[in-house]
This record gives C-alpha cells, sequence and structure tokens, in this order.
C-alpha cells in the first residue's frame, strides 16, 4: 500500500538583498533652525564676545584700548558700584513681589470669572503696551507729584507715615524716593506677570475644583491645595520676567528716582554714555549678569520648578 504525499513547492530564487530606504530630508531640520541661530550668533553671542573682550581691556579712549585680560576691572567696579547692585536687587524684587500680589487675583478673575468680559479685560491689561515705555513713566510723575490727589489719600490714610518709618519716603513727599522708583517699576512690568499667570490658570481643568468641593474643601483650602500648585508654572514665568528686566531697568530710577535711588543700571548707561569708561560698564554689565543667573538657579530650585518652567 503506497502513500501518496504533495509534491514540495518549487524553490523561488534568491532575491537580492533589500537596501534600507534612503533617508531624506535629513537636513531640513536643521535649515529650520539655521534664521534662529544665526540671530543669536549675530544679535547674542557676538555682542556678548565683544563686551567680555572690552571689560579685560586698558587704555583711554583717546590713546585706544587693548586686550591686556586685566581682571581686575571686575573687582574694582564691584568695589565701586557695591550698593548699586544690593539696591537694583531690593527695587527689582519688591517690584516683583508686587506684581505678584496685584497680578495674581486680576489673572484669577480673567480665567475663571471674567465670562464674556474676558476678551475686554485682556485688552486693558495689554494695552498699556500700545504706549512708549518713557511716557508711562513719565506720567508716573505727575501721578506722585506732592499736590497729586494719590498723595493727599496716602498722607490722609497715615501711609506716608509708615513708609517714611521704613526709609522708602521722605515725609510727605513720594517722588524722587524709594517708592517712587518701586511703583514706576510694578505698573510698568505688572503686564509681564499677569499674562503668564493668566495662562497657566486658564489650563486648570475647572473639574478638579468641583472634586474638591465634593470632597468637602473650602475655597481656601481648593486654592492652597489645587489651584496655586497648579498655577507654579506661571508664577515662576511670571516672577522671571519681572525680576529680569526690573533688575536691569534705569528709566524709572532717572526719572522718578534722585542720586540716592540710582540702580546699577543708571551706572552703567552713565559708564558707556557719559564717562566713556567702557571696561567698567562692560564688567558691570558681566556681574549683573552673573548675579542675575545666580539669583534665578537658586529661585528656580528651591521652587520645585526646574521641569515645569
Amino acid at each position: 500500500m503506497t502513500t501518496l504525499t504533495e509534491a514540495p513547492p518549487p524553490l523561488s530564487p534568491p532575491t537580492p538583498k533589500e537596501r534600507p530606504p534612503r533617508r531624506r530630508g535629513r537636513w531640513t531640520p536643521y535649515l529650520l533652525l539655521l534664521p534662529g541661530l544665526l540671530w543669536l550668533v549675530v544679535f547674542f553671542a557676538l555682542p556678548m564676545i565683544y563686551q567680555a573682550s572690552t571689560s579685560v581691556q586698558t587704555g583711554s579712549l583717546e590713546e585706544g584700548y587693548q586686550v591686556t585680560w586685566h581682571f581686575g576691572t571686575y573687582w574694582d567696579a564691584l568695589s565701586a558700584y557695591w550698593p548699586q547692585f544690593l539696591r537694583s536687587i531690593l527695587y527689582a524684587g519688591s517690584a516683583t513681589v508686587l506684581c505678584l500680589i496685584l497680578g495674581y487675583p486680576l489673572a484669577y478673575l480673567i480665567a475663571f470669572r471674567a465670562g464674556r468680559w474676558r476678551n475686554l479685560i485682556m485688552i486693558l491689561v495689554i494695552a498699556p503696551f500700545f504706549t512708549s515705555f518713557l511716557i508711562r513713566t513719565l506720567a508716573w510723575k505727575t501721578i506722585l507729584a506732592d499736590s497729586s490727589p494719590v498723595v493727599g489719600a496716602l498722607d490722609a490714610l497715615h501711609v506716608l507715615d509708615v513708609t517714611a518709618w521704613l526709609g522708602w519716603t521722605s515725609g510727605d513727599r513720594v517722588l524722587a524716593t524709594p517708592m517712587a522708583v518701586v511703583c514706576g517699576l510694578t505698573y510698568n512690568f505688572l503686564p509681564f506677570m499677569i499674562l503668564p499667570l493668566y495662562t497657566s490658570l486658564e489650563r486648570i481643568d475647572g473639574r478638579l475644583h468641583e472634586a474638591a468641593g465634593d470632597l468637602y474643601a473650602k475655597p481656601v483650602t481648593t486654592f492652597r491645595k489645587v489651584t496655586f500648585p497648579l498655577s507654579m508654572p506661571g508664577v515662576v514665568s511670571g516672577t522671571l520676567l519681572t525680576f529680569i528686566p526690573a533688575s536691569g531697568d534705569y528709566v524709572n530710577a532717572e526719572l522718578l528716582g534722585s542720586t540716592d535711588t540710582r540702580m546699577i543700571g543708571n551706572v552703567i548707561q552713565t559708564q558707556f554714555l557719559r564717562v566713556l569708561d567702557y571696561p567698567t560698564a562692560a564688567a558691570l554689565s558681566f556681574i549683573l549678569m552673573a548675579a542675575i543667573l545666580f539669583i534665578i538657579t537658586f529661585y528656580i530650585r528651591r521652587s520645585g520648578t526646574e521641569d515645569l518652567v
């Protein structure tokens, strides 16, 4: 008895080894990054290198400056102008805290309570940007004048007595005092605080507030446990956007302050444009940048938002 078996299939000829598909457009991402990289090189890297070389030069404007690697300029500049550095950090920090105190409730209102008025309030927040920074600062000279209603109201409420005791005002006078400079900084940089806060608050899911209410959490507890922690990226971004430019500002101290309220920005501006001591001015700029970087790094690590900003 024989058993029938199926014939084996015919052998197919060996196929040639397939080549991997050619990578197309591998240079496209680099080409897209090229304009931004060129911008950073031309307007950031090269000026930084030039200023770094200027800070280690010696000489005079008449005889010319030469790179002699004189790093003693940094110590001389810091020894001579350390009060202005501390004053700049104090004024900028105070303005940042005031911007956070004033900006957070407004950002919260826009994000959760404004309703159909949201767009109008946002326009009002952005509206000051349509006016010159200089004009806005000059307007505060009128607002804080000795005979202005604002100063009269502060005097009637005995607020000036407290600020005079703190050393922020002089008697019944507000203009040409530290308080005037801080008020100008707070007003000019307040939108930089409100916009990041609003963006962060607007992303919070409203159902989280409902869940907190279902768990019998009070509004204060909901804000402390839910809203504020989730808005920390906006808080950090807003404080950085406010503190960094306020530290180097010189317009508010120049127009609203006096010789006793000069900030480091005023010193750098004077060294560059009046005294024409370019090495000292460049050294002061680098010291200010290093101080701001140190403060920012410490602040971000302490706030625990390294992966959020």
